[in-house]
């Protein structure tokens, strides 16, 4: 029998049904996974996350696997290297704002209970029945995205940071049907 699964999910990609079945909305405490995902939604910004999930891989690579410490040091000459590599989403704000939010995570005390404030430390789980119900965006990100920015970092707008809060499980936006919602 085939398992029901959040409606915005399309089913004809594997890596993308392994993406939802394993990771989205799985709660992370993991500090390189919660850093990687902030910038990854940011590279997201304007596209579909299926161009993301794609080139992911790639994303791990160029950028040392999003260890921190390695990305803040990475030169302005390495990062206009990958403007013309088509492995990543190839804008140069974008790339450079990976070594910029590496150096600004770099700069909080406790980055994992820092981001896991912003939902009292505990993951939201809501109820939603139907995928118009979800939003966009919610006071939680509004907030979280207003603080990433006053700390350093850039391409952490609201909607990006409730996308990134519903990926590293900080928010648990699983339809109703969804088989991960008994899980």
């Amino acid at each position: 029998m085939e398992k029901t699964r959040c409606p915005w999910l399309p089913l004809q990609h594997e890596l993308y049904v392994d993406y939802h079945d394993h990771e989205w909305g799985v709660a992370s405490r993991d500090p390189r996974h919660l850093f990687e995902m902030i910038c990854l939604e940011g590279a997201q910004a304007g596209l579909s996350w299926w161009t993301i999930l794609q080139k992911r891989a790639h994303y791990r690579k160029v950028f040392h696997d999003f260890e921190p410490e390695k990305v803040a040091g990475m030169t302005d000459r390495q990062l206009e290297k990958l403007v013309a590599d088509p492995g990543i989403v190839r804008h140069r704000g974008k790339i450079f704002s990976v070594r910029q939010n590496a150096r600004a995570w770099l700069g909080l005390e406790n980055p994992v209970d820092w981001l896991w404030g912003f939902v009292g430390g505990e993951p939201i789980v809501n109820r939603w029945e139907r995928l118009a119900d979800v939003p966009a965006s919610t006071p939680e990100s509004d907030a979280l995205s207003k603080e990433l920015r006053r700390v350093g970092f850039t391409f952490v707008g609201s909607t990006t940071m409730y996308a990134f809060m519903q990926a590293a499980g900080m928010v648990d936006d699983h339809t109703l049907d969804c088989f991960r919602r008994s899980e």
